[in-house]
Parts: C-alpha cells; structure tokens; sequence
C-alpha cells in the first residue's frame, strides 16, 4: 500500500473509532431505540460539523480527499477529542496542528527534581519553550551561573545571554555561541509565533542587546543537537562538557539539558573539587 494510501485510511479509520465513543447524549441527541452500531452515526457526525454525509462517508473509508483546517476544527469539536488526539487527527490530515500556547508557568514533577538532584557532577537545567529556567540542578548552579542569585524576570537563557555580563564571561568564543543561541530559540519560538510574550520579549532584547537585534534581522534557525560546550569557571578554569537535550515525555513544553563531563578532560575532576567546596 503507498504511504499516502496509508496514511488516509489511518485517518478513516481513527474518525470511525471517535465516532463510535461518543454517545448522542452527549451532542443532544435522542438515543433511540433501533441504532446497529455503538456511538454517532455518520450523517450525525456530518450535521453536527457541517459537511456533507458523502464526503465525510468518503473520509472514513479512506479516500484521497483534501481536508482543511476548518474541516479537521469542527471534528475535533464534534468529536470531543482532547490535545493528543487533535494533534494525531491534524497529523493524519497533513495539515499543521492548531496553536496551542503553552501556559507562562510550568509545573515540574517531584520526579524530575530528584533527577536532577542525582546528577551530582553534571549540570543539567529544565528550560520551557519560552527558554525560561524552570529548574537546576547544584551542578549547574556551581559550574555554570549561580541562577539563586537571580530575579524571576531575569531567569531566561537568552536574556542572559545577551544582557548579563558575568553569565557572557561564562562562554568561550560568546559570539559564535550567542548566534547559535539565537538561531535555536528562533527555530523554537517560531511553533508559537502568535503568542503575545513572543513579541513583547523580543522587542525588549533587540533594544537591550545591539547584538542581538542585528542577529536577530539574519533570521538564522538551527535544531537542538549535541556537541561539545565549553565554560570558563572563575576559579576552575576550563570545564569541557558533552551537551545533549531530552524532552519531558509528561509535559513536551519542557526540554531537559545535560552537561555531561568530556571523558579525556580534567572536567569531571574539577567538578568534584566545586561540589566539595560548598
């Protein structure tokens, strides 16, 4: 079967499995007597959003059809179905998902904080897609920036970055990282380019940061990847990390970011020695 033939009966056949779990009580339906099949009929289903009976009877049989945006909405409102589910609908339409913008605070998981408590000589942080600092961990808070000291409003990673001039020394070559810095929350914000602090941040950096409104015009994006991370500690010198990045499979609007000793360096060494001082 080809993949886009596949792909069309994938979506029949979900519609057909929505359909049948929702009662017609729950649309303001009479229930009736003589109904063969569990949940909506089709012809309910199309009333309810809208459409016509044979071209929704041709969606589920996994026809090649055409499905817009405004379509895949009433379904979804019809259908009662819940995030995943319109994010799994829209996926099988080939159409981009609704926007769905992500709430400014983020709760984190008693879990997540006692892994990142057993990350004794690796800095890791927990960032939003804001790249607002939700969480860290004593490594970070030794290693990289002492984020405790800082005001709620000035614990993002890229206002950091371009306007705090302790957390700039931290960076080896702070140009090159900067711009990467950018082209990265570019390629992340970009999912929620509607969302009003969106705008209202980026406004406040470019006139904060000369740096960063000219790199920002360049329109530069670049994906999440890993490599290796460089700092330079006041008292310990040079600590070589290996950085990588895991989303937070409860909650996708959190990512987790791992610095990991270089093996072949004095780093985890070094660390030891920062841990103990405290």
């Amino acid at each position: 079967m080809k993949e886009s033939l596949a792909r069309y009966k994938e979506l029949g056949d979900f519609l057909k499995t929505r359909r049948a779990k929702i009662s017609p009580s729950q649309v303001g339906l009479p229930v009736g007597i003589r109904r063969r099949t569990p949940g909506l009929r089709r012809e309910e289903v199309a009333a309810l959003a809208g459409i016509g009976i044979t071209w929704y009877t041709w969606l589920e049989q996994g026809r090649e059809i055409q499905v817009s945006a405004q379509v895949l909405e009433s379904l979804s409102r019809v259908l009662m179905l819940d995030k995943a589910e319109i994010r799994h609908l829209y996926i099988l339409a080939n159409q981009p998902s609704p926007l769905d913008i992500p709430p400014q605070q983020q709760a984190l998981a008693p879990m997540l904080q006692r892994i990142l408590a057993s990350l004794t000589f690796s800095p890791a942080i927990i960032l939003d897609t804001r790249w607002n600092l939700v969480a860290w961990n004593t490594a970070a808070r030794v290693a990289l920036f002492d984020f405790d000291t800082l005001a709620a409003e000035d614990l993002n990673c890229v206002w950091l970055m371009f306007t705090n001039s302790q957390y700039k020394k931290r960076f080896t070559n702070w140009e090159v990282q900067a711009q990467g810095l950018i082209a990265r929350f570019r390629a992340e914000c970009s999912k929620y380019i509607e969302d009003p602090w969106v705008t209202k941040f980026v406004r406040q950096l470019q006139a904060a940061s000369p740096e960063f409104a000219e790199w920002w015009s360049m329109h530069n994006v670049a994906k999440e990847r890993e490599y290796y991370k460089t700092f330079n500690h006041p008292t310990a010198g040079k600590l070589i990390f290996e950085h990588t990045s895991f989303f937070v499979a409860a909650n996708m609007n959190l990512k987790l970011f791992i610095n990991a000793p270089a093996p072949g360096t004095e780093t985890e060494y070094k660390m030891k020695n920062l841990i103990a001082m405290l």
